[in-house]
């Protein structure tokens, strides 16, 4: 896929990385874009099967009956899954340039997010009180997306996991991202079967309306 900007660097990762090698790299790529050392970072990857720790995370909601390993992740946010057949999106970049509002920035991410979805034909949207992304109403709403962020020095780290074909029932391990009265979905389980190429095009397609909306007027998510 062709670049969508030269000054950011696209990483796609087709093994799944360990999550301590993820986090080891994005310390150091966030240092050295606040030192002007290199490039801002956008990297799609997935994960072995694992649950992070926000600072947030309450261990009354950490269940984990198939002993996954669980990391403290450093974001903000409670309990997350990560693993196989999730695209996990890790964005690095630089808020001084963009912005430096913390609040537009997760607004937008958010937007990306339902913007991607809505490429890939699935509707998605926002949730009041509920953070992540979600589908359907009522009693079929469940989330498809979650996201979670640290800004350090103003260069952003973490970012968002989209459920493209999971295996769920991992997601039984923890009460995900605190709520536990909705589901858990994918693009599978809504009948989007798609390789994660098809996900990144898409991902790819939606960015640079994202890359925009920072430093705009941002609505509070």
């Amino acid at each position: 896929m062709s670049e969508v900007t030269d000054d950011i660097e696209w990483r796609i990762s087709n093994e799944p990385v360990p999550y301590a090698e993820a986090l080891s790299f994005m310390e150091q790529r966030a240092a050295a874009i606040r030192e002007g050392a290199t490039s801002e970072c956008i990297w799609l990857l997935e994960h072995p099967p694992l649950f992070t720790a926000g600072t947030s995370a309450d261990p009354a909601e950490l269940f984990n009956p198939q002993d996954l390993p669980v990391f403290e992740a450093g974001r903000g946010g409670r309990y997350t899954y990560h693993g196989p057949g999730q695209r996990v999106g890790y964005v690095m970049l630089d808020l001084e340039k963009r912005g430096k509002d913390i609040r537009c920035f997760v607004h937008s991410l958010e937007g990306w997010m339902i913007d991607t979805l809505a490429e890939l034909g699935v509707s998605a949207h926002r949730a009041d009180g509920r953070i992540g992304i979600w589908v359907g109403e009522g009693r079929d709403e469940a989330k498809i997306g979650a996201l979670g962020v640290r800004v350090k020095r103003w260069v952003t780290l973490h970012g968002f996991a989209l459920n493209v074909a999971p295996d769920l029932s991992n997601f039984s391990g923890i009460v995900p991202c605190g709520i536990a009265e909705y589901g858990v979905t994918s693009l599978a389980e809504l009948g989007k079967q798609m390789p994660m190429t098809g996900v990144d095009a898409a991902l790819k397609r939606s960015f640079l309306p994202f890359l925009k909306a920072l430093g705009g007027s941002c609505k509070e998510s």
